[in-house]
């Protein structure tokens, strides 16, 4: 894993510095003059007013000139002013981050857990147990996760009141309460992906020779289960767990959106309409950001947790 540590935060550097140029190119290529939205008031509009603002901002340079320069304070922490608000955009960000993080964590127990455990129970119990695990990770992919959010909303937060519906909540308790529909409504899609993989790494165990040597030597149903099949499973599972809680760093907007949540999401959503390049520039490149790194640090766990990848590495 060390000797591959450089090669890797290479190719994530090159990737970010990649996706950084795209999300500049194609937020400047939307329609609409940014001088324009800039300049404020459309009676007040003249050719002089609009060079003026073009030069403040930068705007009158080359495109490649203008990303340069968005790179460099970038990676300096300035991600520059936002148009709408008028403050910092790195400010905007860090004030909604926190509960965009705890959303992603919230969900990420929900899936894991539901997910794996129905995995595995459908695994161990074929029959109506699988079937039953079969027929509802099915019906839970169909689900759009604005479907299952008006759902969840309309039943446990308005018919019975057991959750509320909107805000973030106090203190460790009251965030708890206030995000556990929105989680579930995130994780819904989520748990049954984990659930199949799970599901299926575990079957092809079970059909592993090692494991039928292992009945024969006389273990239990329960040793064999730990020691050789859940086990030599682990990495596929963990593997799909990771990028799947990566994606959701950058699905949290719907869910943000239904239930009124102030996070990345939803200032993205906002930027997007009003034409707030900045912000969506900073949120984009933040969601590509934990994307990259969480799929890489994935990827150089994974030959901790299976040796076999690493000993097929040294094999090629």
């Amino acid at each position: 894993m060390l000797r591959g540590l450089p090669r890797r935060i290479a190719g994530l550097l090159a990737t970010l510095l990649a996706a950084s140029f795209v999300i500049f190119s194609a937020v400047y290529a939307a329609p609409g003059d940014p001088a324009v939205l800039l300049s404020g008031s459309r009676q007040e509009l003249t050719p002089e007013k609009l060079a003026a603002v073009r030069a403040e901002y930068h705007l009158d340079e080359p495109l490649v000139v203008q990303y340069g320069r968005w790179l460099w304070e970038s990676a300096q922490g300035d991600l520059g002013r936002s148009f709408q608000y008028r403050d910092q955009v790195a400010d905007l960000i860090g004030a909604r981050l926190p509960t965009t993080l705890e959303l992603v964590a919230y969900a990420t127990v929900f899936f894991v857990v539901l997910g794996v455990g129905s995995g595995v129970l459908a695994a161990l119990r074929r029959g109506w147990a699988d079937s039953a695990v079969v027929g509802g990770t099915t019906l839970a992919a169909s689900i759009p996760s604005f479907v299952a959010a008006i759902a969840l909303v309309s039943l446990f937060g308005v018919q019975l009141g057991w959750f509320p519906v909107t805000g973030q909540g106090e203190g460790f308790t009251g965030r708890l309460h206030h995000l556990t529909l929105p989680a579930f409504a995130l994780a819904l899609g989520a748990l049954a992906v984990i659930s199949r993989v799970t599901r299926q790494a575990m079957a092809e165990a079970y059909a592993s020779d090692h494991v039928e040597a292992a009945r024969a030597a006389g273990l239990t149903e329960r040793e064999i289960v730990v020691r050789h099949v859940l086990r030599n499973a682990l990495g596929p599972i963990v593997t799909m767990c990771g990028l799947v809680m990566a994606g959701m760093l950058a699905g949290t907007v719907v869910v943000e959106t239904a239930f009124g949540l102030s996070g990345v999401g939803s200032l993205l959503v906002s930027a997007i309409t009003t034409h707030d390049f900045p912000v969506t520039q900073a949120v984009l490149l933040l969601m590509v950001i934990g994307y990259v790194v969480v799929t890489t640090l994935v990827d150089l766990v994974h030959p901790l947790i299976d040796p076999r990848v690493s000993l097929a590495g040294r094999a090629a």
